[in-house]
């Protein structure tokens, strides 16, 4: 069995801080009630895997604005302010991510993530420069935990599977690889992960 020397990361909730919470707890005055209602009931996290399997932002906009005309403005905002739902990197990834990168560790990014959105968050962080490439849901139709968006980032990279470890948030994503031979990790913090790549030596 090869060693495992290739890392590909899942982009939001492990290495930054995505979380519409961060936008709209301004737009709703701290009123944490009202907005967790909203994103319940209106933009919701299925509704947003809509954008992350393909459909484009302003198509999904204008089904939710139809249904709910008099919150047009806060539907509006979840895409035009997009960027306030990432404040920055999450504590301590940033640093992994950077000693793998140090190392000359081959990276590589699988996101579940709109392909409009991503080519902003693409320009804004420059730790993205440090990826070998990667597969964003949005461009190609097809969600993690499918195991086609796996066979494609492995297929089009070249990427040895049994050489690889692959890092989510969402248990169900880092364990999405595993019949292909991927070693999944389950992010719950930093210094859990840095724990678990030292393990593999990664670190």
């Amino acid at each position: 069995m090869p060693r495992r020397d290739i890392v590909i990361f899942d982009v939001g909730g492990v290495l930054l801080d995505w979380n519409p919470r961060h936008l709209y707890r301004k737009l709703f005055a701290d009123d944490d009630a009202a907005m967790e209602d909203f994103l319940a009931t209106v933009c919701t996290a299925e509704w947003n895997r809509g954008q992350d399997a393909g459909r484009l932002c302003a198509e999904a906009g204008a089904l939710l604005k139809a249904e709910h005309p008099d919150k047009a403005a806060l539907i509006d905002a979840y895409y035009d302010r997009f960027a306030e739902m990432i404040p920055g990197p999450i504590a301590g990834s940033l640093e992994i991510l950077s000693e793998l990168h140090a190392r000359g560790t081959p990276l590589y990014y699988l996101s579940n993530h709109s392909a409009e959105t991503w080519r902003h968050s693409l320009g804004r962080f420059p730790f993205c420069s440090w990826f070998v490439g990667g597969i964003v849901s949005g461009e190609h139709g097809v969600l993690k935990p499918d195991p086609a968006i796996y066979r494609l980032l492995l297929d089009r990279y070249g990427i040895d599977p049994h050489r690889a470890v692959f890092i989510d948030d969402v248990a169900a994503n880092a364990q999405g690889g595993r019949p292909l031979g991927i070693h999944g990790i389950h992010f719950t913090s930093a210094p859990a992960l840095r724990r678990e790549l030292v393990v593999l030596g990664l670190l």
